[in-house]
């Protein structure tokens, strides 16, 4: 009995075939290049004699490397989702002795979670704050290696409790991150109707205001202490909604009323990296500043101060007043430049100003954000 013959092959089973074959090639050799790279990491602590995770993590290295991944990125995939992949490489290299202990404004499901894993990558531990106090503190003791906090809002503007905090904290600036802010309602109700309450971050809120006015004119708007915060409350009382990010609808298992409700397309917020210590400059770098003028000093002191800014060529990119807490009615300024606080012209002008101040301090010389 002769055998039963083979379906003839498409026109296009070879062609495939042969890519699928290819595919896996370039599979087994992205990952030995993959153990090789971690294996390399791991030798670079063991040379340094490293004993803590945060002397091997070094945030003007990481920002040189995701640079170098831009300049040589020809795609298809964009810049931003090459990096996320090498970011996420180096976070499962960095954590192979231990991860990373970050501390954020939680719970689970905050803007500012999602704000450590696009920093740092998903191989750290996080660690949730109620507040923002708290993850300065938990840096501060070392129970946590770093911390990430908001600090301003495209719409919105400074979150001062932030800012507030470095008045009497010895933390650094070590990085920044900027996120794009996509506000969704969401509750258990199947219908928009069925809103009595809204619950969400006053800074959430602010940056949904005219959405809120038009289509929930009648529902009451309950300010609380993050919108994770109020999701969870979403989930546990009737009637109430919340505006939250995707991930905590997730994890609170929260129907999506209406996606995107922000004002502003371009709604985005900027967060601190905070640490114990200062590093070294990048390349493209960034100065935050805390100062004062002397109390008793006459009109126009606060234009005699910055004035070497401008004569030695130092661009101000943001400047905030707040109360010093010192006596009534006196401030202090927080101010960002470009350069890092050790390269010229930086050096120079901030000398100057030093000089001439009643309080100088630098908060943080660190790499400008990749994607900003």
């Amino acid at each position: 009995m002769s055998k039963p013959s083979r379906p003839a092959q498409s026109s296009n089973e070879a062609p495939l075939d042969d890519l699928r074959a290819r595919i896996d090639r370039l599979d087994a050799e992205i990952q030995a290049k993959i153990s090789e790279r971690a294996l390399c990491a791991r030798q670079v602590g063991e040379i340094k004699g490293l004993s803590a995770t945060t002397e091997f993590y070094r945030p003007e290295r990481e920002a040189q490397v995701l640079r170098k991944v831009v300049e040589r990125n020809d795609g298809p995939l964009s810049d931003e989702e090459m990096v996320r992949l090498f970011r996420e490489l180096m976070s499962a290299c960095l954590a192979q002795e231990e991860p990373l202990k970050v501390a954020y404004l939680g719970p689970e499901g905050t803007f500012t979670q999602s704000a450590v894993f696009k920093h740092f990558g998903h191989s750290v531990r996080a660690l949730s704050m109620p507040t923002i106090s708290e993850v300065f503190h938990e840096v501060e003791s070392g129970s946590a290696d770093f911390g990430i906090a908001p600090v301003e809002n495209s719409s919105e503007g400074t979150v001062n409790h932030t800012l507030d905090m470095f008045l009497t904290s010895p933390l650094k600036i070590c990085g920044e991150v900027e996120l794009r802010i996509h506000q969704h309602l969401m509750g258990r109700m199947k219908e928009i109707g069925q809103v009595s309450r809204v619950c969400a971050h006053a800074q959430s809120l602010a940056q949904c205001r005219a959405w809120l006015s038009q289509y929930l004119p009648n529902a009451e708007q309950i300010p609380v202490a993050s919108n994770a915060a109020a999701a969870r409350r979403a989930r546990d009382e009737g009637g109430t909604a919340a505006l939250a990010s995707d991930a905590a609808a997730e994890v609170y298992e929260l129907g999506i009323l209406f996606e995107n409700v922000e004002d502003r397309e371009d709604n985005t917020t900027r967060f601190l990296v905070i640490g114990r210590k200062l590093f070294p400059p990048s390349g493209i770098d960034k100065t935050s500043l805390l100062i004062s003028a002397t109390s008793t000093a006459g009109p126009g002191v606060l234009m005699h101060l910055l004035d070497p800014l401008a004569r030695f060529g130092v661009n101000m990119t943001r400047i905030e007043s707040r109360p010093s807490r010192r006596r009534k009615w006196d401030y202090v300024f927080f101010v960002d430049i470009d350069g890092h606080a050790d390269e010229e012209p930086a050096r120079q002008a901030l000398e100057e100003i030093r000089s001439n101040a009643d309080l100088f301090r630098v908060l943080g010389a660190y790499p400008k954000g990749v994607f900003r």
